[in-house]
């Protein structure tokens, strides 16, 4: 039997991720376009990818479930669409959840925040709950599709927790998160969406290297892994902008930065990174 207090997080690029953790495995915001491919983004809007994906859709491992923070073409393409098994449960908004249905994925589940699902495994269990996100400033974000981030709880059926996983999702640093930490003060590892994504040039829509800092602030977790800053031409913020603003606050002790193909290892509160 897996560890319990074992979590692995393979980067596969942008902010698709394989979460393996207590037998469960689990995949986030499925994006498998290669460079040079548009992502499109609603109303007219698109961006090209500047990055291949470590790993292709049809080289995935057996999947539980997905993770969805939001339906933007960055994070659900074309290639997810036509790839993935319509049967896979997908954890995501309401709205993202009523897309999916129309494309055929039965099993798409709207959560609105704090609602949570419990998946059940040989005496083992996972609970997802949808926290709270902003993915734009002000009345903007009614343009944009609503988001989630995500608390995966990793323990057994007596909902005992062994391990605490939080995926941010595409937010903005907003004083709607600050619940998070007062509602899961103990978290083990968060995987934080940056790259300052800017749309028509200037509308940030996605936490910059000095948002995603004072996230990692806020948050609280004893470690965190950066995703989604370099994969497309919208990104405005890089890793080396976040990595300054984690030294100036020092919290490099906290902050694993992890490339596309490698492994990211916790395990009782001891961590590592491994190539594929």
């Amino acid at each position: 039997m897996p560890d319990p207090t074992e979590a692995a997080v393979y980067f596969i690029g942008n902010a698709t991720t394989l979460i393996r953790c207590h037998g469960f495995t689990l995949l986030t915001d499925p994006n498998f376009l290669h460079s040079g491919q548009r992502a499109y983004l609603g109303w007219g809007l698109s961006t090209r990818r500047r990055t291949d994906p470590a790993m292709e859709i049809d080289q995935l491992p057996p999947v539980d479930a997905v993770v969805l923070s939001h339906m933007h073409g960055d994070h659900w393409d074309r290639v997810a669409r036509h790839g993935l098994d319509r049967r896979l449960p997908i954890f995501t908004t309401p709205h993202a959840a009523g897309r999916l249905r129309r494309q055929g994925f039965g099993n798409a589940i709207g959560l609105r925040p704090w609602d949570d699902r419990v998946m059940l495994r040989d005496g083992r269990g996972l609970k997802i709950t949808a926290l709270p996100a902003r993915h734009a400033p002000g009345p903007a974000e009614r343009l944009l599709p609503p988001v989630m981030g995500s608390m995966l709880e990793f323990g057994g059926e007596d909902g005992r927790v062994d391990m605490r996983v939080h995926v941010s999702g595409d937010t903005l640093l907003d004083e709607r998160l600050n619940a998070i930490p007062r509602r899961f003060p103990d978290i083990d590892l968060a995987i934080v969406h940056l790259g300052g994504t800017k749309l028509l040039g200037t509308l940030l829509v996605t936490m910059d290297g000095m948002q995603g800092a004072h996230w990692v602030e806020l948050i609280g977790a004893a470690h965190n892994v950066p995703v989604h800053f370099d994969d497309y031409e919208a990104f405005s913020s890089g890793l080396d902008d976040f990595r300054r603003h984690v030294n100036r606050l020092g919290l490099e002790d906290r902050v694993h930065y992890v490339a596309r193909g490698e492994t990211y290892h916790l395990a009782g509160g001891r961590a590592g990174r491994e190539s594929r």
